[in-house]
């Protein structure tokens, strides 16, 4: 994409003194539902309230949404509160039911951002809108699908667009619900810094205690918004209710947030340096993951030499580790001493593993 200034335009005319905040429930579930969240919300720093209306679902039989009646109660909430209204489309029929209703934001769910097919039947539909598109990333984490399915929007003359960052499935079990792989939405904001980036804690998470503080990394990394859902009665909420927050706790959150704003010399350079220390932070918190897997394999080879009755220390398997690591360490600007300090390190903490595991009675 090239020439992609006028992306950021619909955002810079909005003149928020604060973040971008999309907040309402995960799903549509009644009309006293949806009108006493939005009343809930609609004094607050929230700009967007959303809503979902077709929920797809990972097997048949759980709430899929209440489907097109849910955009008759959202117009009702533009009508009496004047909040703008969102929602996702996953099809040409869900675009067409959401244009009639002029919903404001239409986002595309990490379900379909996955399929080209579906990416560009949406496009079609939106061909020349006017409307706020916002693409979710894909469930996996590939850049390239992700930009894909952007490049789609834009080339159907979308220039309202924007994405979320929802974070990405993994078989493997985490804290979050959907790891957020924070270097690949750092990584589009570098090569695209016109495309508005917003965070969505709530699916990162899966956990509504976690919300805050996933949502105040995303601002110090320079994001430009938030969607939060929100639910009078979270724990009963008909879909994912372990990850909605009440609207006096989002407030609270709305509250609490520190941003950053750049007013002189000292603030630019205080914003530039908070969001490179909080790019440090992420891959901090990914070496000491990446660590605690390696030590887990440690433990698995511990269990094994247990087994066969082997030595701990394997001499020639340890010089062949730290010959391979440190001339990788020199094609990536590390020195042979750090590389050879780190990995000593690391091999030391792999051996108490081992014997805590060989000595064990």
């Amino acid at each position: 994409m090239e020439n992609t200034k006028e992306l950021r335009t619909w955002l810079d005319d909005m003149s928020l003194p604060h973040p971008l905040v999309i907040a309402g429930p995960c799903s549509a579930e009644t009309e006293e539902q949806v009108m006493r969240i939005a009343h809930d919300l609609k004094d607050t720093d929230v700009n967007f309230y959303r809503a979902g209306i077709w929920k797809p679902r990972t097997r048949p039989g759980n709430f899929e949404g209440v489907g097109a009646i849910g955009l008759n109660w959202l117009k009702r909430v533009k009508e009496e509160t004047g909040l703008k209204t969102a929602t996702e489309v996953a099809n040409k029929a869900h675009v067409d039911l959401a244009l009639e209703a002029d919903i404001d934001m239409l986002w595309i769910g990490a379900r379909s951002t996955v399929s080209p097919f579906i990416v560009q039947e949406i496009a079609d539909a939106l061909e020349g809108t006017d409307k706020v598109v916002l693409i979710k990333n894909p469930v996996n984490p590939d850049l390239a699908l992700w930009l894909g399915a952007v490049e789609r929007f834009y080339q159907a003359g979308i220039k309202k667009l924007g994405v979320i960052h929802r974070g990405f499935s993994t078989y493997e079990k985490t804290k979050y619900r959907n790891i957020p792989e924070w270097q690949m939405a750092i990584e589009l904001q570098t090569r695209f810094p016109d495309l508005p980036l917003i965070n969505d804690p709530s699916h990162i998470t899966g956990k509504r205690d976690m919300v805050f503080d996933v949502a105040q990394t995303a601002l110090d990394l320079n994001f430009d918004g938030l969607m939060v859902e929100t639910h009078w009665d979270p724990d009963n909420a008909w879909s994912d209710a372990a990850q909605q927050v009440t609207p006096e706790r989002l407030v609270q959150m709305m509250e609490d947030w520190k941003i950053r704003k750049v007013t002189d010399e000292e603030a630019e350079y205080n914003k530039e340096i908070t969001q490179l220390r909080a790019q440090i932070d992420v891959v901090d918190n990914q070496l000491i993951d990446i660590l605690g897997k390696r030590m887990k394999v440690s433990d698995q080879i511990g269990t094994l030499k247990k087994k066969r009755n082997v030595a701990v220390l394997q001499t020639n398997r340890w010089n062949a580790i730290l010959g391979n690591m440190i001339l990788e360490g020199e094609q990536r600007g590390l020195s042979e001493e750090f590389v050879l300090r780190m990995f000593k390190a690391i091999h030391q903490e792999s051996i108490n593993h081992q014997k805590k595991i060989i000595h064990k009675v």
